[in-house]
């Protein structure tokens, strides 16, 4: 019988910089495509039914019908990501269900596991492509044309797969299911100096990815004098320092993490800054207010500078509050804590379609999206234990 830890240790290997320990698992390359080639072993060990959509997500059945429970979470990663976000819920589904089985449980509905694909958006800029395309929150036009930064088209990198781009598009499996719980690591310190190893989740807050591109004029770093400069990077610097300071005073949340300058040389003013924030907050008209300050004071600083500003949402995500029956069903089940979180997951998507909840382990470290991301082998097992009682109580 499997357990979560040993399963995470089969994983360990892939897509991980022995450098830095944190993992590499985008969308469509290599490690993923092993982390795929694991998922359907491991079904098929289970001699459970494996079906993958025209959106690449797979799906490991245990019987078949209505009203099915679908259970799991995602294997990709961010770039040097952790080795638990994800890949946690995906290896506690299949130990929960070892477990059951020991004990003879039969389910009473069907009970799928889903792997589903591009949760991180780290490869196509888009979060959660696998289940927006699944349930049509996101449309195959718009998603096909998604490119990597080597310009490759996710349209591109499934044929270079195997999989066909006209497939792509809603799934019908979405109409089988009567419920979705996903398992994951704790992206926070809710429950990191608690007692409890599990929480369930209440609401996801919405969030955002925004591409700001700051136009300026070109010109060589020394012969031009400052006061003639129309420098983009001025324009972005002062972006950076109000997108902290905003986020700060109004206790949300403001993040550059990627930047491109063209056309990069290291002794010319730049021609464009394309920089990507991701924001998040408390409410919907808090998101809203959060973006707008910050885009109002980077089109100040570049008035100043004599530089251009121009804004694109690239994905929006609303509030997301859990199926209260659901939640109060689990958390009462658990004796489980309910917490909020400002972290993105396919069960915000599927919220919108299916009864969804939500399951977090703890993590001592609070880290996420990074190497250092954690959870105890203990409270991996609690939290196996944990998704065991849901599905016997569900299903």
């Amino acid at each position: 019988m499997a357990t979560a830890t040993g399963l995470l240790a089969e994983l360990a290997p892939i897509g991980r910089d022995r450098g830095t320990g944190g993992y590499d698992r985008l969308a469509w390359e290599a490690p993923t495509l092993e982390l795929r080639e694991w998922f359907a072993a491991e079904a098929t060990r289970r001699g459970f039914d494996l079906t993958e959509d025209g959106n690449g997500n797979q799906l490991a059945w245990w019987g078949h019908g209505d009203d099915a429970l679908l259970v799991g979470s995602h294997l990709d990663s961010v770039r040097g990501g952790g080795a638990y976000d994800g890949p946690l819920g995906v290896v506690s589904t299949f130990a929960a269900l070892d477990l059951l089985r020991a004990r003879g449980f039969a389910p009473s509905r069907p009970v799928v596991v889903a792997n589903f694909t591009d949760e991180e958006g780290a490869r196509f800029g888009v979060a959660c492509v696998g289940s927006r395309l699944a349930t049509g929150a996101l449309s195959a036009e718009r998603a096909l044309g998604l490119r990597d930064q080597d310009g490759t088209t996710l349209a591109e990198a499934m044929a270079a797969q195997g999989r066909d781009p006209a497939a792509v598009g809603p799934s019908d499996w979405l109409g089988q299911v009567g419920a979705f719980v996903e398992l994951h690591v704790e992206q926070g310190r809710h429950l990191a100096d608690g007692e409890a190893a599990v929480g369930v989740a209440s609401a996801i807050w919405p969030h955002g990815r925004y591409r700001l591109d700051l136009t300026g004029e070109p010109n060589h770093a020394g012969t031009t004098a400052m006061v003639d400069r129309h420098d983009p990077m001025l324009s972005y610097a002062a972006a950076v320092l109000a997108a902290a300071r905003i986020a700060e005073e109004t206790g949300q949340r403001a993040t550059f993490g990627r930047i491109q300058v063209l056309p990069g040389n290291t002794n010319a003013i730049p021609v464009l800054v394309q920089a990507w924030l991701d924001a998040r907050a408390d409410s919907e008209p808090a998101l809203e207010q959060l973006v707008g300050q910050i885009l109002a004071e980077t089109r100040q600083a570049a008035a100043a500078h004599g530089t251009g500003v121009d804004l694109t949402a690239e994905s929006v995500t609303a509030a997301v509050a859990f199926d209260a029956a659901l939640r109060d069903r689990l958390a009462g089940l658990l004796g489980a804590p309910t917490l909020p979180t400002g972290a993105g997951h396919d069960a915000g998507i599927l919220a919108a379609r299916v009864p969804t909840a939500m399951l977090f382990v703890r993590n001592p470290t609070g880290v996420s999206h990074a190497p250092s991301e954690f959870a105890t082998p203990d409270d991996c097992e609690a939290g196996v234990a944990a998704l065991a009682r849901v599905i016997e109580n569900l299903a």
